[in-house]
Parts: structure tokens; C-alpha cells; sequence
């Protein structure tokens, strides 16, 4: 397993392969390791350095920067979308998320003033490698850098009130993404759980995707370019809900490991 961080001791930002390991929530044991990297791994590739620090030692950063955005697929799976009282998309619901919504794994997720109803989405991200459009199918592989986890951050009333996802997904630290990136894993059959407070709300598989990852990235592409760095939220399972100040979210998913973020009230 190659797990890509992006992390910091006190200084600029670095790239760094992480090493350990980890129990089931993904958790790495106290004696992993990352080593610091040449540059990003998007642009150059991977080039170890000598330099190794405790991950203990280290802050970790969302793992990616996305160049231009995060696009986001709603109701992929279908008892979510029954949840919601929503018939089952015929192709990929696509929406954009700001890359200033991104924040990384420890980081605060702000609760604005302009909403009574936060909720959770606990989902799978696909991290983009290279420019791409128009993509086939079976060569998806060929432009993913890696996975990692992302929290797809919602302001309930507003996306009915707006009747569109922009204003209710698209505030400042509404896109957690983390703890690292995974460059090799089969994300076909994946749990994806979600925890508010240790109890556990979502339990979920990418089997049940409605719309899988080679057809979402084909899907995506047929309509906009997108560049080194940018996201692919897959969708949540069934089980979303509310979050409030103080609330510790934590979302894991199998062969990657867990992203954990506090709600804080702006």
C-alpha cells in the first residue's frame, strides 16, 4: 500500500509516503513513519528523501489541493436517495464544491449562521492525476492518482430552500478530505462508515454504488476537463443527518482509514 500525505512540522507544507500499521479504523500504530518527499508527487513523482518524521510528530493536511474543484455526485446510492424521498438518477447527479471548501483531517467544520440543519456524508473521493476529458471507461484507471475520504458537508434547509446544492455545499471547510492519499486499491467492494460522537450513522458499501467509479469518471468527463488534483466525491450511503457544535465526526472507509473534524459554530 503506497498512502500519500501532505503534512507539516511547524513549517511550509510537504508532500510524504507514510509507513505502519494501522488498526481498523485506520488509525496508524505509534511507531509509523512518514518520509518526506521531493516536491508534489502529482508533478514529479514519487521521490523519497532521507528525511523521515514520526507521524506522531506531524499535522496532516488534506492530502490534495484541487486545482480548480471538487465535483460531487449526489444520490449514488439508493437507499440514500430513498432517505431523501428522491427517485434514482438515470445518469450521474453532478454538482461543484468550491476548492475552498477543502479542509484536512482535524480540522474544524464551521456551522454558518445561515443554517438550523448540518448534516454529514460520509463518502469514497477519487483524486485526479492528470488532465483529462472524454475519458472511456476502461481506461479510468489511467488518470486516478489514488483515493482518500471525504465528508461532503450539507446545509440541509438551503439545498431545499435553494432548491440547487451550491450555497448548501459549498461553504468554507465543507469538504473535509483525508487523512491521506491511497495510490492502490480496489474500490469496488469498500465499507464507507460514518461516526458522530463513536456512534456509528452510515454503514454502506461501494458495491452498492449505483453509478461505479469508472462510470462516473467517463460520465465526468464527457461534460468538463479536469485537472491534476481535482476530486470526485462518490456519493454517501443511507443513514445522513444532523450535526451540532461540539459534535466529532469521523468517517472511515476500508484500505484507507479515517478522517476525523469537530463541528465548531463560526
Amino acid at each position: 500500500m503506497v498512502r500519500i500525505a501532505r503534512f507539516t512540522t511547524g513549517d511550509d507544507p510537504r508532500f510524504g509516503l507514510v509507513t505502519g500499521d494501522v488498526d481498523d479504523h485506520g488509525i496508524p500504530d505509534e511507531d509509523s513513519l512518514i518520509t518526506a518527499l521531493v516536491g508534489d508527487p502529482l508533478y514529479v513523482g514519487l521521490q523519497p528523501t532521507d528525511e523521515q518524521v514520526r507521524l506522531a510528530d506531524a499535522r496532516l493536511l488534506s492530502p490534495v489541493l484541487p486545482r480548480s474543484k471538487v465535483v460531487g455526485i449526489g444520490r449514488n446510492y439508493a437507499a440514500h436517495a430513498a432517505e431523501l424521498g428522491h427517485d434514482l438518477p438515470e445518469e450521474p447527479l453532478m454538482f461543484l464544491k468550491p476548492n475552498t471548501s477543502v479542509v484536512g483531517p482535524g480540522d474544524p467544520v464551521f456551522y454558518p449562521r445561515q443554517t438550523e440543519e448540518l448534516h454529514y456524508e460520509g463518502e469514497l473521493a477519487v483524486v485526479i492525476s492528470r488532465i483529462c476529458r472524454d475519458v472511456p471507461k476502461e481506461k479510468w484507471a489511467d488518470v486516478v492518482h489514488g483515493f482518500t475520504i471525504g465528508n461532503d458537508v450539507t446545509a440541509r434547509d438551503l439545498q431545499r430552500k435553494d432548491g440547487q446544492f451550491t450555497r448548501a455545499k459549498g461553504f468554507d471547510s465543507f469538504c473535509p478530505l483525508g487523512p491521506w492519499v491511497e495510490t492502490e486499491l480496489d474500490v469496488s467492494d469498500l465499507r464507507v462508515q460514518t461516526f458522530l460522537n463513536g456512534d456509528v450513522k452510515q454503514d454502506g458499501r461501494t458495491s452498492d454504488l449505483i453509478f461505479d467509479v469508472p462510470t462516473l469518471i467517463a460520465h465526468v468527463t464527457s461534460v468538463m476537463t479536469l485537472l491534476p488534483g481535482d476530486v470526485i466525491l462518490t456519493g454517501t450511503p443511507e443513514g445522513v443527518g444532523p450535526m451540532e457544535a461540539g459534535d466529532e465526526v469521523e468517517v472511515v472507509v476500508q484500505g484507507i482509514g479515517s478522517l476525523t473534524n469537530k463541528v465548531v459554530r463560526r
